[in-house]
């Protein structure tokens, strides 16, 4: 039996996410108590030492990462609640740890449980925490990617990446040092966490960092031919919004 707590502001969605594991995690999950601050939250781990903390973005005044911040070493594993916060979920998703929308979807909390609890060992959660204190504080465009690779987490600079490539289910990231990752994500995932990191997508296979073009070849569409060498088809319809990138930089 995993023992939890929960760290929530708000009650209700405390409440939310408590009867959805008593009604369908009881033989998995224990909640072992629900604080409403970051000094609670941090007391309570000190004392309850639980292997699983539910925890939210936004407490208050403070945040998440501030009790996170707090222990030197990490003993638990955590899987972030929120409403939406753009940065914040940006900044989680580069670090590959889970969280859940609210309002919880049980769905969604069950993908969550079964990840976090049978396929992420605490050295890995670990390292996931570091990467993301490491980007929150960061100021830079250049960020870190944790990247599920094989049975490895690989944490890859923003700034290494040249292109990644869309295989259906899979996308294959190309790097500077001409080595290849291949991930099980969607292009899309790879989009939406790198678009406002100088990557573009030009075509429905192709998401290139922008800082790597080496030249444009003009044409219906055109084409651009990359650092590696790679020469890559631009669409006709993303034409005009690449040409528009291109001139901002």
């Amino acid at each position: 039996m995993i023992q939890a707590i929960i760290v929530d502001d708000e009650q209700h969605c405390i409440d939310r996410l408590a009867n959805i594991i008593t009604e369908q995690h009881k033989n998995k999950i224990e909640i072992v108590g629900t604080f409403l601050s970051v000094e609670e939250g941090i007391s309570a781990i000190e004392i309850l030492n639980p292997a699983l903390l539910f925890l939210d973005v936004q407490i208050g005044e403070r945040s998440g990462f501030d009790l996170l911040k707090h222990f030197s070493t990490i003993n638990f594993k955590v899987i972030f609640t929120t409403a939406y916060d753009k940065f914040a979920i940006q900044a989680i998703k580069f670090s590959a740890i889970d969280y859940l929308l609210k309002p919880i979807d049980a769905d969604e909390l069950k993908t969550a449980l079964d990840k976090v609890t049978e396929g992420i060992s605490l050295h890995d959660m670990r390292s996931m925490i570091e990467v993301l204190s490491k980007n929150m504080t960061s100021s830079s465009k250049q960020k870190t990617i944790t990247i599920p690779s094989g049975n490895e987490l690989v944490f890859l600079s923003t700034d290494d990446i040249i292109r990644c490539h869309s295989d259906i289910n899979y996308t294959t990231i190309f790097k500077k040092d001409k080595q290849k990752l291949v991930v099980a994500k969607t292009l899309k995932e790879f989009e939406e966490m790198l678009v406002e990191h100088n990557f573009f997508r030009i075509h429905n296979s192709d998401l290139i960092n922008l800082s790597c073009i080496k030249s444009y070849n003009k044409g219906k569409g055109g084409s651009v031919i990359l650092d590696d060498g790679t020469e890559l088809e631009v669409s006709t319809r993303r034409k005009e919004d690449f040409l528009k990138r291109m001139a901002e930089m």
